[in-house]
């Protein structure tokens, strides 16, 4: 085949390819599954790997679009899902002990659209523990390393997501995010991978962690790729409490509109006074914002509340929804839980009703000053975090201690992406992280694209050294 090599390319390719006839999804699909088999040893991004499943929804496709055509982008191409994501009689086990022999009966409705619209299921990623207790090492599965460096993270909770797409396992996954749970893997992993609007996708499905602030999104290569999918999951499920009755859209229309005359805001004090970035990581966003200035944005300062108010009203609430949710398995069969998840649903434990309800109430004021921001500016820029650090234990009181530049978007449930923007004098990816109004997440990945191809980051790929083996039955 000529251009990039089928493990490489991205979902926009393969769709166009195959649409051509140039490409076999069938071809593809085995590509993927060598390359699982030859590399994910050294990453276990995969727990679960689908692998006679993935070939016989490849043949089908095939067939299909010979007698038909594509019935949407991502006929024929591969995916895989966080191990959060039940799938009708694939074991789904959020790398608990508890669910070790879970086989959901349904699919989640991401599953399903996914599934409808043609993907093909490599199989199923590494979390951590039930999308929050990590790394652990005393859960169903060792942690995911990162693709660029196996010594290193490739952060959380959607870590094996992140790793599988980075290092061309597949093209395609679907992650959540709580605090940052798809944006960190997604910054760790020099991907790209979106926090839609809170409620634009269905969580049904999709095994709880805060229900207040969960979110389900699509990480890919590049945030094209991010359109694509989020084009296929997004839509209105009455099923889901939290859903949002808002029209279904392609998110790929308009992506070449560049971002000239766009009002970028900047909040410094977060970044200089709150949790200063490191010298490094200064640098490369100072880059940043000269391409989306270059690029015709206007960039200036904005003020929102402090930091620490976003971390301290979502960690509460957070807390005690979690409890909320694991209490029973917590007082019948505590053995079963990893150390660090425990420990986290213990401390939920002892979240007041009074604090639970006064964090709620200073997440609306919060959240409405967010948005009161946003109609001065058209988007919010900082980083994702810094580079990934080494995978090792970490203290379990660090999901308290540490600040964030995320949680601040899901406390507003405004759309972030994060998409890579270089890379640290160790190899390993830097980030940007873009945010928009609500319901404006075509708008963030425009200006998510428009950067991506100014900038040479999509180029460049992490280096495995695979050992030839037979693909996995």
């Amino acid at each position: 085949m000529s251009g990039l090599e089928p493990p490489f390319i991205t979902i926009a390719e393969a769709s166009r390819r195959i649409a051509q006839r140039e490409l076999s999804p069938v071809e593809l699909t085995e590509a993927y599954l060598q390359r699982i088999a030859a590399i994910d040893d050294q990453l276990m991004s995969f727990v679960t790997l689908t692998a006679e499943l993935a070939r016989q929804r490849a043949r089908a496709a095939e067939a299909e679009i010979m007698r038909d055509g594509p019935c949407s982008p991502l006929h024929g191409i591969a995916y895989c899902l966080k191990d959060i994501v039940e799938t009708a009689g694939i074991r789904t086990t959020a790398q608990s002990k508890l669910l070790a022999e879970h086989v959901p009966a349904t699919d989640a409705v991401v599953a399903q659209k996914l599934a409808a619209a043609g993907g093909i299921l490599l199989g199923k990623t590494a979390t951590w523990e039930f999308a929050h207790g990590g790394p652990s090492w005393d859960v169903l599965f060792p942690p995911a390393h990162n693709p660029w460096n196996t010594d290193h993270h490739p952060a959380g909770s959607s870590s094996g997501s992140g790793a599988a797409v980075a290092a061309g396992l597949a093209p395609a996954t679907i992650g959540s995010d709580t605090g940052g749970s798809i944006r960190g893997p997604a910054a760790a992993c020099g991907i790209a991978g979106l926090k839609p609007t809170y409620g634009l996708v269905s969580r049904r499905g999709v095994l709880p962690n805060c229900f207040s602030h969960d979110h389900v999104g699509p990480l890919a290569w590049t945030s094209q790729d991010v359109a694509i999918l989020l084009s296929i999951v997004a839509g209105h499920d009455p099923a889901d409490p939290g859903s949002a009755d808002v029209p279904a859209k392609d998110y790929t229309t308009g992506l070449d509109a560049g971002i000239a005359g766009l009002v970028v805001g900047v909040p410094w004090r977060w970044l200089e006074e709150e949790a200063p970035l490191t010298p490094e990581t200064r640098t490369g966003f100072d880059a940043a914002l000269a391409v989306f200035r270059d690029l015709g944005a206007e960039v200036r300062a904005i003020e929102p509340p402090p930091m620490q108010a976003f971390n301290d009203a979502k960690k509460v609430i957070a807390m005690a929804e979690l409890y909320s949710i694991h209490e029973k398995d917590l007082k019948t069969r505590p053995e079963l839980f990893g150390d660090s998840l425990r420990y986290r649903i213990i401390a939920g434990s002892l979240i007041r009703a009074e604090d639970y309800v006064q964090a709620m109430r200073m997440r609306r004021d919060l959240a409405i000053t967010l948005q009161q921001i946003f109609a001065t500016v058209d988007l919010m820029l900082l980083p994702t975090g810094e580079p990934a650090g080494k995978l090792e234990p970490v203290p379990h009181s660090s999901l308290f201690t540490g600040p964030s530049y995320t949680t601040p978007f899901n406390v507003g449930g405004n759309p972030a992406l994060s998409v890579c923007s270089g890379f640290a004098a160790n190899g390993m990816p830097q980030s940007l992280q873009i945010a928009g109004r609500l319901f404006e997440d075509a708008l963030v990945l425009r200006a998510g694209h428009a950067y991506e191809s100014a900038t040479p980051w999509r180029d460049r790929r992490p280096v495995l050294n695979p050992q030839p083996k037979a693909a996995v039955a």
